[in-house]
C-alpha cells in the first residue's frame, strides 16, 4: 500500500490508521471535553488505535471503546480561558500567564505528544494551546477551534493572535464547528495561510446511546442510574459530581404527566439560566436543571424568591453524566438553551434533540445554526418553536408555554423531527469519517 511518509493512507477510513488527540483539560464536564472523549470513542469504534493525551486524572470513568489515555505531566499552572476549580491542579487565565510559564507547559505536551512515536495523524484541540502543540509535535495535525478561546482570552491580544497565525500557518486542517465560530477565527486570528484551510464540521452526538425512550421505562432507568452515584453529602460536597440523594428527589419530582422543561449546562451568568428561571414563573411546567458552577446559590435563591407552584417546581441535581441524561432527555417535553454570549455549537441542544425532546435555543451565534436545522425539518406551523430572541424573558416564557400545552400528536411531530436531524447531521460516526476524510484529502494536495 502506497502512502505519504507520515500522512494517512490514500485509501478509505476503513483502513486502521493510529490517531492522537490532544486535549489539555478533563474528560468530563461540558463542551470540548465531551468532544474529546466522544471523537476518541467513535474512532476506536471505527477500528482505529486512538490515544488521547490530557489531565484526566480518572480516565476509567469514561467509556472510550479502547482508547488509551495519557496523563501529560506538566510543572505549571492550568492555562484556562474561564477561571474554573480543577480536582489537583491551580489553574491561571491564559492572557494572566507569563510567556516563560506557557511556554513550559506548551513544552511539556509536546515532549508528552512527541513520546508516543509516530502516528497517522494528531487532532490538537483549541487554536491555543493546541496550535502550538501541533506545530511542535512533528506530525500532520488539525486544529479543532471551540469559540471559548477565541471570545474569552485571544479576542483584542495581539500577542496571543499572532501566535495563533504562526501555529495555524502549519496545520493540515483548521476545524470549526459552526459557520458562526469560523467567521469567529477570521475576525479574532486575522487573515492568514490557515484561512484556506478552515473545515466547518459540527460536533457529534451519539445517536445510539441518546435517543427516545418510553416514559416509564426512562424514568425507572434514571433513577437507577442515580443509585450508583458515589456520596456526596452536603457536608464534604463536590461540585463536580451529581447530587447526594438524586434518585429519590427526580423520582418524586418526575412522577406523573406535568409537562417538563430540562436544562443542561454551566451554571454561570453567560449561560442565560437566570433568564430561564424568570420565564418559568409564567409556565404550567415543573423544570430540571443540571450543572455546576459559580452561579448555583444565587440561582437557587432566586428559586426560593419565586411565587408558588413555580418556587416548588424547579430542582436542581448538579452535574449529571450521560448515562443519566441519555434517560433524562427524554423524558423533557422541552430543552432549553438559553445562553447570552456566543456559543460555538449548541451541542446540548443537539444530544436533547437526539432524545426527541425539542430543544429551544436562543437564536444567535453558533445556536442559530442549530435552530436553523430544526427549522428546515419541524412542520411550518411550528418553526417559529426552535428558537427564542437571546435575553427576551417574555418571548422564552410565550414559546415554552406553548410548547408544553402542544396536543400530544403535534409534540410527537416535532419530537421526530428533532431526532431525524440529529440523526442525519450529528452523528458522531459520520463526524469522525469525516475528519479522516479531510486528513487524507490533505495528505493529497
Amino acid at each position: 500500500m502506497d502512502r505519504l511518509p507520515g500522512f494517512l493512507p490514500a485509501l478509505p477510513s476503513v483502513v486502521r490508521v493510529r490517531i492522537l488527540i490532544w486535549h489539555g483539560y478533563l474528560l468530563g464536564g461540558t463542551g470540548s471535553n465531551v468532544y474529546t472523549r466522544s471523537l476518541a470513542r467513535a474512532w476506536s469504534r471505527l477500528g482505529h488505535e486512538v490515544v488521547v493525551l490530557c489531565q484526566e486524572p480518572h480516565p476509567e470513568q469514561f467509556d472510550l471503546a479502547g482508547a488509551r489515555v495519557v496523563r501529560p505531566k506538566i510543572d505549571t499552572r492550568l492555562p484556562v480561558f474561564v477561571l474554573d476549580r480543577y480536582p489537583d491542579l491551580p489553574a491561571c487565565r491564559l492572557p494572566e500567564m507569563g510567556p516563560t510559564e506557557v511556554g513550559r507547559f506548551v513544552e511539556a505536551n509536546v515532549a508528552a505528544v512527541r513520546a508516543q512515536g509516530q502516528a497517522d495523524f494528531l487532532l490538537a484541540n483549541h487554536v491555543l494551546l493546541g496550535g502550538p502543540v501541533g506545530a511542535g509535535s512533528g506530525l500532520p495535525f488539525a486544529v479543532k477551534a471551540h469559540g471559548s478561546e477565541l471570545e474569552f482570552s485571544m479576542r483584542g491580544n495581539a500577542e496571543l493572535c499572532r501566535w495563533a497565525r504562526e501555529s495555524l500557518a502549519t496545520a493540515h486542517a483548521v476545524l470549526a464547528g459552526s459557520e458562526h465560530v469560523a467567521r469567529v477565527l477570521h475576525d479574532v486570528v486575522g487573515p492568514g495561510e490557515y484561512a484556506r484551510r478552515v473545515h466547518v464540521l459540527p460536533p457529534g452526538v451519539d445517536v445510539d446511546m441518546l435517543r427516545p425512550q418510553d416514559r416509564a421505562a426512562a424514568v425507572k432507568a434514571l433513577v437507577e442510574q442515580c443509585r450508583l452515584d458515589a456520596p456526596n453529602p452536603p457536608t464534604a460536597h463536590d461540585e463536580r459530581r451529581p447530587d447526594e440523594g438524586n434518585a429519590e428527589r427526580l423520582g418524586r419530582f418526575l412522577a406523573g404527566m406535568q409537562p417538563t422543561v430540562l436544562y443542561v449546562g454551566k451554571l454561570s451568568p453567560e449561560k442565560g439560566v437566570s433568564l430561564l428561571i424568570g420565564a418559568l414563573a409564567g409556565v404550567d411546567a415543573r423544570a430540571v436543571i443540571v450543572g455546576f458552577g459559580p452561579q448555583r446559590a444565587d440561582l437557587e435563591a432566586q428559586v426560593r424568591e419565586l411565587a408558588p407552584p413555580a418556587r416548588d417546581g424547579i430542582v436542581f441535581t448538579g452535574p449529571l453524566e450521560h448515562r443519566h441524561l441519555a434517560h433524562l432527555w427524554p423524558l423533557a417535553d422541552v430543552s432549553v438553551t438559553p445562553s447570552m454570549f456566543p456559543e460555538a455549537f449548541g451541542m446540548v441542544a443537539a444530544e436533547a434533540a437526539a432524545c426527541g425532546s425539542p430543544p429551544l435555543v436562543a437564536r444567535h451565534s453558533g445556536l442559530a445554526e442549530v435552530a436553523a436545522a430544526l427549522e428546515r425539518e419541524y412542520p411550518a406551523r411550528y418553526r417559529h418553536l426552535s428558537g427564542f430572541t437571546p435575553g427576551d424573558q417574555d418571548e422564552l416564557t410565550a414559546k415554552l408555554t406553548e410548547l408544553v400545552l402542544l396536543p400530544r400528536g403535534e409534540w410527537e411531530q416535532i419530537s421526530a423531527a428533532a431526532r431525524r436531524v440529529a440523526v442525519r447531521q450529528w452523528s458522531w460516526g459520520g463526524i469522525a469519517r469525516s475528519i479522516l476524510d479531510l486528513m487524507e484529502a490533505a495528505a493529497r494536495d
